[in-house]
């Protein structure tokens, strides 16, 4: 199950609503090891389609540099289907690379000029094989304990 704190949900489809009609897409990081989607880091589609995403490489290894400076991981990887299903596509199963992360998707099809509904949904993605989760979104994240 991914559990995000409402803050997190609000900014993703924020985030997939402003850039309708394209595919909008980022990650969110967390510390390592934790599950906690905590720092959501909206990136630019390289691609500029409303049907294809794709980060843009030079950020994308600013971002992972920056995350191993911090101890985190990405713990979501988010993009939105602006025309079809809130699903993975083919492309999106092939280009998935990070086996514990959830791959959040974000269906803009319905909201029109950002008034109507998104579908929000979480899969998980491991060698090619696609599973949806339940997503629960909570007011806030309980502080980490240390053991």
């Amino acid at each position: 199950m991914l559990t995000i704190d409402q803050a997190t949900y609000d900014r993703i489809v924020a985030h997939a609503k402003r850039d309708h009609p394209d595919e909008a897409c980022g990650i969110v990081a967390g510390p390592e090891g934790s599950d906690r989607a905590e720092r959501v880091v909206e990136m630019v589609n390289a691609a500029g389609s409303p049907t294809f995403y794709e980060f843009d490489s030079t950020e994308l290894l600013a971002l992972y540099k920056d995350m191993w400076s911090r101890d985190e991981e990405p713990v979501v990887v988010y993009h939105s289907h602006t025309a079809t299903e809130a699903y993975p596509s083919r492309t999106d199963i092939g280009l998935a690379s990070e086996p514990a992360a959830h791959y959040v998707l974000v269906g803009t099809r319905e909201h029109g000029n950002n008034e109507g509904p998104v579908e929000f949904r979480s899969f998980r993605i491991v060698d090619g094989e696609v599973t949806e989760e339940e997503v629960s979104v909570v007011p806030h994240l309980l502080p980490l304990t240390k053991e």
